[in-house]
């Protein structure tokens, strides 16, 4: 949910041509856990000598250091020079440079919705059909990623416009193996399981959750995610798409049941530290430490993938505290729904190169580079998961790969006033107590009053 929010403050225009083999991060051929069959494949078939690329996009600092990791490989490999910019006023940046002419060749969106704006005023190239049918093939949950890179073209066609690269994970829970090792407990493979051990934890004396929804001004984001992933888990993807585009009401049954989810395990002063009241205030950085107290003052924290920078310093991962996937409903005919975030690359300025480039990111060795130096999760069945840098990443990548559905963070796909606004604030009026199909109205009402 947190979107870009701490991407950087300048704007950076990098040139990492004129890399040798040398000094790529692996060398080509050596590590098993590499794929370098895709890299030879690829360098054979692809000469784009003298050729630059443009790139631009959100990441900065670190991510961006990542991303040129790989890019020397592509430069390498098709000896081309690549010039990337990132910035942290992309999305305002891509829109001026696409409607002023001088857009880079590809564009890497943090959000869906302005590739869709773009697409739908001309200012994107349909990615091609073998494209397509490679995505839906070789990704796990594959149609989800097609449907999330297609949108309307300028004369109201669907087309298959950006290709998805580099994921987040949402649908994590997250616990102290220790904890739960001493108390007996085992980690729940259902919905109902789970629900079935929060009770037994109140049972046995213990408060289950900790969860917090304070984030100064964006207060309220971390329900959001619960109500998501539970829409994901009591109606279908179908439904969920047309709630994220108000297809169907906010206040819809569906939606109404799903914040009624997220109110059975958030407004039960018995499952969660500090009583429900504390739900709404508690900072959603601080609410993990309960996890870590003795004894503990919770057993459990949903959140993504990112919390752990807010553990304790010292918490090992995989050893000091773990995770599982947020079930699904046995009951419940929907598969194993995953939620979250990522980027997508599109093409602004078409072009040989960029054609090579989205091709590149077809194989293995893309991938992999970035998997082996952590920061990247990957839907990409042929990557090889030893690639990954650690235990952690290694697992919530497979949580990827199980994914029957995958649905990309649904406040960030409505309109920022909904999303980012009315969302957000209704969520913290309903964990404080306001009845749900009243909430709901209320953020259905400031729908309609945008359109």
């Amino acid at each position: 949910m947190l979107k870009s929010l701490m991407l950087g403050a300048a704007v950076v225009a990098l040139s990492v041509s004129g890399l040798q083999a040398a000094e790529l991060k692996f060398k080509p051929g050596e590590d098993a856990k590499f794929t370098w069959s895709s890299y030879e494949e690829f360098k054979n078939a692809v000469d784009l000598t003298g050729e630059t690329l443009t790139i631009s996009g959100p990441w900065l600092g670190a991510d961006k250091d990542l991303f040129m990791s790989v890019i020397a490989y592509f430069e390498e490999a098709t000896g081309s020079k690549v010039e990337y910019a990132g910035s942290d006023s992309f999305e305002q940046q891509i829109v001026i440079d696409t409607g002023a002419g001088s857009a880079p060749n590809i564009a890497v969106f943090p959000q869906p919705g302005l590739a869709a704006d773009l697409a739908s005023k001309g200012y994107l190239t349909p990615l091609s059909d073998e494209t397509k049918d490679w995505m839906k093939e070789n990704y796990a949950a594959g149609q989800s990623w097609v449907d999330l890179g297609s949108y309307k073209d300028k004369d109201g066609a669907k087309k298959f416009f950006a290709f998805s690269f580099k994921e987040d994970l949402k649908s994590l829970v997250w616990y102290i193996p220790e904890n739960f090792e001493d108390a007996g407990y085992e980690v729940p493979e259902s919905m109902e399981d789970l629900k079935a051990l929060t009770e037994k934890i109140v049972e046995d004396g213990g408060t289950p959750w900790c969860i917090g929804l304070g984030s100064g001004g964006a207060t309220g984001w971390p329900a959001t995610d619960w109500v998501e992933d539970m829409m994901l888990r009591t109606a279908s993807p179908e439904t969920y798409d047309k709630w994220v585009t108000n297809a169907i009401p906010f206040d819809d049954p569906a939606v109404v049941t799903a914040i009624e989810e997220f109110g059975w395990f958030a407004r039960n002063d018995k499952f969660v530290d500090g009583g429900a009241g504390s739900v709404a205030t508690t900072d959603f950085r601080d609410s993990p430490k309960g996890l870590f107290t003795s004894p503990p003052k919770c057993y459990m924290h949903k959140m993504a993938s990112f919390i752990p920078s807010f553990f304790p310093e010292g918490t090992v991962l995989g050893e000091d505290a773990d995770f599982f996937y947020f079930p699904a409903y046995a009951e419940k005919d929907l598969g194993k729904p995953v939620l979250g975030a990522g980027t997508l690359f599109g093409i602004t300025k078409d072009s040989k190169a960029a054609e090579a480039f989205i091709d590149f990111l077809k194989t293995p060795i893309a991938h992999e580079i970035w998997m082996a130096q952590s920061g990247l999760l990957t839907a990409l069945k042929t990557a090889n998961l030893d690639a990954y840098a650690n235990d952690t990443l290694r697992k919530q990548g497979q949580i990827l790969l199980n994914a029957t559905t995958f649905r990309f963070d649904g406040s960030d796909l409505m309109p920022g006033k909904i999303g980012a606004g009315s969302f957000w604030t209704g969520m913290v009026d309903y964990a404080g107590g306001k009845d749900a199909k009243d909430v709901a109205g209320e953020i259905q009402k400031t729908w309609e009053a945008l359109k």
